[in-house]
């Protein structure tokens, strides 16, 4: 049996597996130019997907323009009602949705599972968020006029999702497009494109009409200019690496196009000498640890205030070396393999880096072949704010543990990168939470917990970490755009 009919053999609904595109209602099958989507635990290949191109992309975004005219016409309970199916769906099939989730990028299964339940809480909150989606009468100055604002979607949608969660950013975006009224062109990364074809099955079975939704998967390089640089496309909305949302909204800002992107993190998790240590090491262990370390808000640096240090670390070291690697299919293992090859080999040259300057590794590690997509997680000690391990986005199981004094240097330090995504600290200290939250230079915070994200939050950065905010009842105000309507009484003008 080969990678893809094990994995059909796994689900209760095999229809949820299809390496398909969608374009205008129509599946898509890969030809002799394909895609192939690889198991990053055992290098299987599990799937052939479409490799298309400019002319397909041209077409879904034509079908897109088309349906748009139709979707947004259609009341906001129809459209909430058509969510609310899709949420429902989605937690039926969230087993099955898992299971094709950990097969392409790897975490473990009650990981992808809980990703599926994550992506369908968008589904729920927008299906109500949208019913509040109020217009406005503004009080006029002049008695012969008044001022209505209302509220209208964007337009066409272009939606670029990342491989590190690729079911959860699709919903964070696709729910409040759909819910506000637009249609949407999704490219999903290269990596994990299943997910995305089966929450486009789940938007089918729900009942969103053809069109409105489509998916397409193929090179970044062809797809990427063809999708941003099409007349009909009005709103971009990217997740992933500072270096490409750059380009992205270069290309944008030639067609004024509305933007939101979620970029890169470095974030810091502090430790005060008041925090509760077992609260601070096994949120450190959550916050680092989740999907292999490949989360934008995941603990990037972890620093720890010197009357401490000693304590957290060995105990975070303890925990650390407690975690157990393996098969995300394997209900036993903490943590699965990096997205691929690649990355674990990019994730082991910075380890490399911070020792070969110094750093020590505190914890017990299992050692895996250099051409594994495994890599061990490591807490390393002794580095410097300098070095790569400190200063860029690791995304992979390394945490490096640097000591602090005071609550200033704590400051400084966190707040040294051109990143402000997210940031952790740990205080019973109430003064101290209040001070350190307005000082830290980070879109989102978590005091006390290392989990923080939820379909009711406003979620984005600052600084080079992005624009814009997803979730909450900012993520819908990101696809509906303000139309002022001034009307005059003709009655009162004797001309």
């Amino acid at each position: 049996m080969n990678g893809f009919e094990e994995l059909k053999a796994r689900l209760k609904t095999p229809e949820l597996l299809a390496p398909e595109c969608l374009i205008d209602g129509r599946w898509i099958s890969a030809s002799a130019s394909a895609i192939s989507v690889e198991n990053p635990s055992t290098g299987q290949i599990i799937a052939q997907v479409p490799k298309l191109g400019a002319a397909e992309t041209d077409a879904a975004v034509d079908a897109a323009a088309a349906a748009f005219d139709s979707w947004k016409t259609l009341t906001a309970k129809v459209r909430a009602d058509i969510l609310m199916k899709m949420y429902h769906l989605l937690v039926e099939h969230s087993e099955d949705l898992g299971a094709i989730l950990t097969a392409e990028q790897g975490k473990p299964l009650r990981e992808g599972i809980n990703e599926i339940l994550f992506t369908a809480s968008f589904f729920e909150w927008y299906a109500a968020e949208i019913r509040r989606a109020y217009g406005k009468v503004v009080p006029t100055p002049d008695p012969d006029k008044r001022f209505l604002v209302m509220r209208q979607p964007i337009g066409v949608v272009a939606i670029i999702t990342p491989w590190n969660f690729p079911a959860g950013m699709m919903g964070r975006k696709l729910a409040p497009a759909l819910a506000a009224g637009c249609s949407v062109v999704v490219k999903p990364a290269s990596q994990t494109p299943l997910s995305a074809m089966a929450v486009a099955k789940i938007a089918e079975m729900a009942g969103v009409p053809a069109g409105v939704v489509n998916v397409i998967t193929g090179s970044a390089a062809e797809i990427g200019p063809a999708l941003i640089e099409h007349p009909k496309v009005s709103k971009v909305t990217f997740t992933g690496s500072t270096s490409v949302g750059r380009t992205l909204y270069e290309k944008s800002a030639r067609g004024l196009k509305h933007v939101s992107l979620e970029l890169g993190g470095n974030a810091p998790l502090i430790v005060f000498d008041d925090a509760d240590i077992e609260t601070a090491v096994e949120s450190a262990i959550q916050s680092k640890f989740r999907n292999a370390g490949q989360t934008c808000v995941c603990a990037n640096r972890v620093l720890v205030q010197s009357g401490i240090y000693d304590q957290f670390v060995a105990r975070f070291a303890e925990r650390t070396s407690q975690l157990k690697i393996g098969d995300g299919f394997d209900l036993e293992t903490d943590l699965g393999p990096l997205v691929d090859r690649r990355a674990a080999a990019g994730v082991r040259d910075i380890l490399q880096d911070a020792v070969a300057g110094g750093a020590r590794i505190l914890n017990d590690r299992p050692e895996f072949e250099d051409t594994s997509a495994f890599v061990a997680p490591a807490v390393l000690v002794d580095v410097t704010e300098g070095q790569r391990v400190c200063t860029e986005e690791i995304f992979g199981p390394i945490a490096p543990v640097l000591k602090f004094e005071t609550e200033t240097d704590a400051i400084r330090i966190a707040n040294n990168t051109e990143y402000g995504l997210s940031a952790y600290f740990f205080t019973r200290d109430n003064a101290r939470i209040w001070r350190v939250s307005e000082a830290l230079d980070s879109g989102v915070m978590g005091v006390n917990t290392g989990l923080i994200s939820t379909a009711e939050i406003p979620f984005g950065g600052m600084k080079h970490s992005g624009l814009g905010r997803e979730g909450g009842e900012e993520g819908l105000d990101a696809f509906l755009q303000s139309k002022m309507v001034c009307i005059a009484d003709v009655n009162s003008n004797p001309n």
